[in-house]
């Protein structure tokens, strides 16, 4: 069958390739799940894997397929599984547990080990092909009625446990009200950090770098959260004018605004970084003043990486709940269809070079 992938560590490599079709035989105990893949989202990750910056093959293999987000129908079950049937549309996880105490007990988003497992970034397959093949435990059923938001399932994951990671570090202070949010970046998962936060009945400001008017601007206004332009707002302006933040969600991919941020930030608040950035960029850092704010002001910095299964179920839930608060306004994050695995170059174009594509992502097949 066909897939899409890259050879790690060799820069621009992407390519189509034919690899083994899975079988439901191939999970052991009877517990395999076949999925036909309908589509697939791609993002900045899956960019910087064919730019070399990360990613490891599997064993045994000299490509990696790509594509961690995933959406499909299931196919076929084995004997053994309960948890689900074919015809129902679901979404797969992408860590996978390594031999740690989290791994173990199903947080294998917080491993302690060096080498971790994702599927589509590194040492297993993704799902930027026609089939997959997993076990139960590492797929999640989505509901028929929000079908049309497809790829969203899994950066919604990132954005619903980095958020329920903030609340849940914050019951140190017995008693949190948060009223005011920043979320700093309006790509997919700032504005799914604002959905989020606006569900939680927060006044939320998204901030971005160009103005609007723009399908961000409208997205954000959609939720009713204020878009904030920092060439026409700075970070600094936007806090004189309505102070400072008790929580800021940081998600713009550029590591010398996520130290800004730290600023921004008010008493016991907490800042929470998501941003994956490579590269070698030194930026100044009043590192006397954080210091003194942040242990005078009992201020948090909370790093949040990748999602388990429990965080999908709640971003799904989310999702369902922000399509009737808001109906019509999340699925416009969908912005570039793809169709066909043979386009890989037109989705790797997109990705690289469209400032204004959203989300990216492959129509593999039809249900």
């Amino acid at each position: 069958m066909k897939a899409v992938a890259v050879f790690p560590g060799k820069p621009s490599s992407v390519h189509l390739t034919d690899t083994p079709m899975p079988k439901v035989e191939d999970v052991p105990n009877g517990r395999g799940v076949l999925v036909k893949v309908l589509k697939i989202g791609v993002d900045a990750t899956d960019r910087e894997i064919n730019d070399a910056q990360y990613g490891n093959a599997p064993e045994g293999f000299d490509y990696l397929i790509i594509g961690h987000e995933s959406f499909g129908i299931v196919e076929s079950v084995g004997p053994n599984v309960t948890e689900l049937k074919p015809g129902d549309f679901v979404t797969a996880t992408v860590r996978r547990p390594g031999g740690s105490i989290y791994d173990q007990i199903g947080t294998y988003d917080m491993t302690s080990e060096e080498t971790y497992y994702e599927r589509g970034i590194n040492l297993r397959h993704g799902y930027l092909t026609e089939y997959f093949v997993d076990e139960p435990e590492y797929i999640v059923r989505v509901p028929q009625g929000l079908s049309h938001l497809h790829v969203l399932m899994e950066p919604m994951s990132c954005a619903a446990k980095a958020i329920h990671q903030a609340f849940e570090v914050q019951r140190r202070l017995r008693v949190w009200r948060p009223k005011t949010a920043f979320v700093m970046g309006a790509g997919q998962i700032g504005l799914l950090a604002t959905l989020i936060l606006r569900l939680k009945g927060l006044e939320v400001y998204t901030l971005a770098r160009r103005p609007g008017p723009r399908l961000n601007s409208e997205i954000v206004e959609g939720y009713g959260a204020h878009y904030v332009s920092t060439e026409e707002t700075p970070l600094e302006e936007l806090v004189a004018k309505v102070g400072k933040a008790d929580i800021i969600m940081e998600a713009t991919g550029n590591s010398e605004i996520a130290f800004r941020s730290m600023n921004a930030l008010g008493l016991n608040g907490v800042l929470v970084w998501h941003s994956v950035t490579g590269g070698d960029r030194e930026t100044h850092v009043e590192c006397d003043k954080l210091n003194i704010e942040f242990v005078l002001g009992n201020k948090l910095l909370l790093g949040s990486v990748n999602a388990n299964r429990e965080h999908f179920e709640m971003g799904i839930k989310d999702l369902a709940l922000g399509d009737s608060m808001y109906p019509g306004v999340t699925e416009k994050i969908l912005t570039n269809p793809v169709d066909g695995l043979e386009n890989y170059q037109e989705m790797m174009r997109l990705l690289v070079e469209d400032k204004d594509a959203l989300k990216v992502y492959v129509n593999v097949a039809d249900a």
